[in-house]
């Protein structure tokens, strides 16, 4: 098949998601209105609390979300032939992804910002936000140490990608000094700070830059980590309009320009899909198709950590709840985009077929050097961009896709750490609670050695987690609209396939860490799994509950659904 096809297919879905599928949910089952004050506006404090750009928080969110995992799920998912991972990222995106990251922007913003772990404890009760919290800072920790590694990997595999990695960070910082101190007009910025990372990817290619082997007894990937995280601590402490908005604004129309770049040369070599639609011959060792393909394609088809983003940083700078559509929804048609384009770099951006199976020859061979060597031959055939600048264009992109959502994982783990010290009694600064949260990660990430590889330690376990928290999300909203009388359907499809795909998953991994005697994942899998079961109960509970109980009407000038009733109730 010809690769051409595949992408008009799945852009023309993708588009089609956007224009007709949002627009139903914003107008029927959300409701989105122009009239409802934001948190953004009743809250604004500067720092976590700011009115935004819609266009500069789209930025914030899909970066956020994307990272590498939209990488690294297909390159990897493509083992098992190219249909099913297209058939999962397109319509997932449109009929999960979308719908699920619109609705937890939606549900956070109509509750004051809150996380949707707090709104497990107003939803479900006291229970169900302590489980639900368990799995968030589980979560959050797999992230942030895995990516720690995994750009630090790069950076070491890609000394092109070192100076546009970190001089990234200078472009961002100037970009939200000309934003929100001299009001520089967006499109110029935007021009002029794409332009910059562009010529920085130019230099990092001419001037390849790495750290000596070992210093201090401490070697190079250890370093970076560290560097990274020190990085990251600073970044969650700061305003989000200083570096987290405009880093990640400027890293989302980087990718756009770098999706373009590769879409382009789709178009111009219009390559052949070399890969197998279905693959029947798959290499020993790797797992079943059912149900590991939902879980291993979780970015780019539907996610939890989006709800835990949605709900943790981008919630609170919604400038009008209208924008929920495009930040939310269209935040995840970008990371389908990503996850599509993943898809054919790593299916026809080979020669031969042996060529792919030489790389295919193994479960989890594939993934973010699959995608540049194929995506990088693609861009040098195309386009006539020489291979090791092409190869640096798409190392920078995972790279800062990666870091961006460090940036927001470390943030939102800080906020989880002084949620969980209210609840016990303790208040914890965002100073401390920064400290304990990148304490963990560290921890965690060093946990086997000086070279970080603890950082891949509970690794395994994220696609059952992360998509076990996907259901979570959803549950929640599904009590919401349950009280609000409003459609379900849309969100109860996905809910109860998300779950079951994800508890299926989660149990067959006990099996196969049973039988590799790795007995500290095997525990925290079982406490995954137990959380997630009595969340699970929690919410059918709660939502018999609220089936039971008089229709709430929510009011634009209401803080929390239902208040003028109770109020006419009390006269």
């Amino acid at each position: 098949m010809n690769s051409i096809r595949l992408v008009l297919v799945g852009l023309a879905m993708l588009i089609t998601g956007y224009l007709l599928y949002s627009k139903f949910l914003g107008a029927k089952v959300f409701r989105l209105s122009e009239g409802y004050r934001t948190p953004a506006h009743t809250m604004e404090d500067g720092v976590d609390f700011v009115p935004t750009n819609k266009y500069v928080l789209w930025g914030h969110h899909f970066t956020s979300v994307a990272g590498a995992a939209p990488i690294i799920g297909p390159a990897v998912a493509v083992i098992w032939g190219w249909v099913p991972a297209f058939l999962w990222v397109t319509l997932g995106t449109v009929f999960f992804a979308g719908m699920h990251d619109l609705g937890a922007l939606w549900a956070s913003q109509r509750h004051k910002g809150q996380s949707i772990g707090t709104l497990s404890g107003r939803y479900i009760g006291a229970r169900g936000r302590n489980l639900f919290l368990v799995v968030i800072f589980l979560l959050l920790l797999m992230v942030n140490a895995a990516f720690a590694v995994v750009i630090s990997n790069l950076l070491i595999s890609t000394p092109t990608a070192v100076i546009p990695t970190w001089g990234a960070i200078l472009v961002a910082l100037l970009v939200g000094q000309a934003i929100y101190r001299f009001n520089w007009n967006l499109p110029l910025v935007s021009v002029v700070g794409v332009a910059a990372l562009y010529g920085l990817m130019i230099l990092g290619d001419a001037v390849p830059l790495a750290l000596p082997e070992e210093m201090l007894g401490v070697p190079a990937r250890g370093w970076w980590i560290i560097l990274l995280f020190i990085y990251a601590f600073c970044a969650s402490l700061l305003p989000v309009w200083v570096l987290l908005q405009p880093r990640d604004y400027i890293n989302g129309l980087q990718l756009f320009v770098g999706l373009a770049l590769l879409y382009g040369s789709f178009l111009i070599v219009r390559p052949e899909v070399v890969a197998p639609s279905l693959r029947d011959a798959v290499p020993e060792g790797t797992p079943s198709i059912f149900p590991l393909l939902f879980v291993t394609i979780a970015c780019g088809a539907i996610s939890g950590f989006h709800g835990v983003v949605a709900s943790g940083t981008s919630s609170k700078q919604l400038d009008k709840e209208t924008d929920a559509r495009f930040v939310g929804y269209f935040g995840a048609v970008g990371e389908g985009l990503l996850a599509l384009g993943t898809i054919v770099a790593t299916t026809a951006g080979f020669q031969t077929i042996q060529d792919w199976e030489n790389i295919y020859s193994e479960w989890n061979a594939g993934g973010v050097n699959a995608f540049i060597e194929g995506g990088g031959h693609l861009m040098n055939t195309g386009l006539g961009i020489p291979t090791s600048l092409s190869a640096t264009i798409l190392a920078t992109m995972a790279v800062l896709f990666a870091a961006t959502t460090m940036d927001s994982g470390v943030r939102l783990q800080r906020l989880v750490v002084a949620e969980i010290g209210e609840l016990a009694g303790v208040k914890l600064s965002s100073f401390w609670a920064t400290v304990i949260a990148v304490g963990c990660a560290l921890g965690l990430t060093f946990s086997t050695g000086l070279d970080g590889s603890g950082g891949m330690l509970i690794w395994p376990l994220f696609g059952t987690t992360n998509q076990l928290m996907a259901g979570l999300t959803l549950s929640i909203l599904v009590i919401i609209l349950t009280g609000l009388r409003r459609p379900t359907w849309p969100i109860l499809i996905p809910l109860v396939f998300v779950t079951l795909m994800s508890l299926w998953a989660a149990v067959l991994q006990l099996r196969t860490l049973w039988a590799a005697n790795n007995w500290l994942l095997l525990v925290i899998d079982v406490i995954i799994i137990v959380c997630a079961i009595w969340v699970i109960v929690e919410a059918l509970t709660a939502i018999q509950r609220t089936r039971k109980k008089p229709q709430v009407e929510w009011a634009d000038d209401e803080l929390w659904p239902g208040d003028r009733q109770r109020e006419d109730a009390r006269v």
